[in-house]
């Protein structure tokens, strides 16, 4: 594998279920690529779950990964609760349905074609990585709203 590939993601919703947006910044190198997309309605974390995996879908080969994300459900869904969902049969603690399971099916799916590392990092926080994903995500909105995608 060649150098580390760092993604960094964001979702954005207007009204939360409401119309969304999703972004994603990939930096390798000196390359850099930016994505972005968005539905009419959804819900924050489902925007936050499709950036990371439209992120890794763009990758084109196994590569070592940094994803670099604001949230917290993702960093530690991925991470640390996912194991125990499996375990269940897709169940919470409290034996109620995983929210998002078709999102986490397909993020556990393309997260084990990679090494990856899940990391948190505060939004809105002056980040550069972050902040450029929050202004792609907030694209993917404003895409929605005036009917170019969705």
């Amino acid at each position: 594998m060649s150098e580390t590939i760092d993604i960094y993601t964001d979702g954005a919703c207007k009204g939360n279920p409401g119309v969304g947006g999703w972004g994603a910044l990939l930096r390798s190198g000196g390359h850099a690529r930016e994505i972005f997309g968005g539905e009419l309605h959804t819900t924050n974390n489902r925007m936050e779950l499709t950036a990371v995996i439209r992120a890794l879908e763009a990758l084109k080969r196994e590569s070592l990964v940094r994803v670099h994300t604001d949230s917290k459900y993702v960093q530690q869904g991925i991470s640390e609760w996912i194991h125990s969902w499996k375990k269940r049969g897709w169940k919470t603690a409290d034996k109620k349905p995983v929210k998002n399971e078709d999102l986490w099916r397909q993020l556990d799916e393309l997260a084990a074609k990679h090494q990856i590392e899940w990391l948190w990092v505060k939004g809105h926080a002056g980040h550069d990585g972050n902040e450029r994903a929050d202004a792609l995500a907030n694209q993917g909105v404003e895409s929605v709203i005036n009917g170019k995608i969705g």
